[in-house]
């Protein structure tokens, strides 16, 4: 018989808003990689910046008790003064990235999305205390906006003494990318972990379902690598014309 592959036992943790932040290299290495994002290199220091192609993103992860350790600054544009977005150490790094991969996708257009219509999908609820938004279905997380005009909050809790994260979203960051993170926010789909067990906020049974895998190392290893070629195909040029590759007419029209 053939040798077993070396597995990795990898836990499937669904609500995903309960999962823990994840690696962050999830989201760090496919900027650079597969969207062209430049890091400076400071060793003495335990944090990342990475800034756009164009200079007008700068991403800061930073490890900072008592504060949001991913902060996103934009400069102005035209039409749209500057904005930021930020995020706390636990927030699910795949939820993080349905912010970032629609801020890098040359595709994506200027349209304004409705933040909250992923969430209406997912049947969150309107909150009936406090400042207009909705909650999960579990009451673990909630969206929510100052006032029409005003920055969204997306919040996960175990309690009222038990915060895990918060991701705060400046007055005029775009709506199509907020919409993007509840999508992702509202996504069923469960997220992988992998590491000590006590990385996870709860194991209550009662609050998220966990489901435990052997999976293929070498499955677990290229997860990161298939996302940045996945990533990087969309900034991909288009296949020559079939017209390019035509054979060019002969001399005087004739042939031998």
């Amino acid at each position: 018989m053939p040798p077993t592959p070396e597995t990795v036992e990898v836990e499937f943790i669904a609500p995903r808003h309960l999962a823990g932040g994840g690696d962050p290299a999830w989201i760090t290495v496919p900027l650079h990689r597969a969207c062209g994002w430049s890091y400076g290199h400071d060793p003495l220091m335990p944090r990342v910046i990475l800034s756009s192609p164009d200079q007008k993103a700068l991403l800061r992860l930073e490890p900072a008790p008592g504060s949001q350790w991913w902060t996103l600054h934009h400069t102005p544009e035209r039409g749209r003064p500057a904005w930021y977005a930020s995020f706390g150490a636990r927030t699910p790094v795949e939820i993080i990235a349905g912010f970032t991969d629609a801020l890098t996708d040359p595709a994506s257009t200027a349209a304004v999305a409705d933040p909250y219509e992923p969430l209406h999908q997912a049947n969150w609820t309107s909150i009936s205390t406090g400042a207009p938004g909705l909650v999960s279905p579990d009451g673990k997380a909630m969206l929510q906006r100052i006032d029409d005009e005003g920055a969204w909050f997306a919040t996960a809790a175990l309690g009222e003494s038990r915060p895990l994260w918060q991701a705060r979203f400046g007055d005029h960051t775009p709506a199509r990318l907020i919409a993007a993170f509840t999508a992702a926010l509202a996504d069923p789909h469960p997220v992988p972990r992998t590491g000590s067990p006590y990385s996870l906020p709860t194991r209550n049974p009662g609050l998220v379902t966990s489901t435990v895998r052997e999976v293929p190392a070498v499955q677990v290893a290229s997860a990161l690598e298939e996302r940045v070629h996945a990533l990087a195909a969309r900034r991909a040029d288009p296949p020559a014309s079939p017209s390019a590759l035509r054979r060019p007419p002969t001399r005087n029209g004739r042939t031998r």
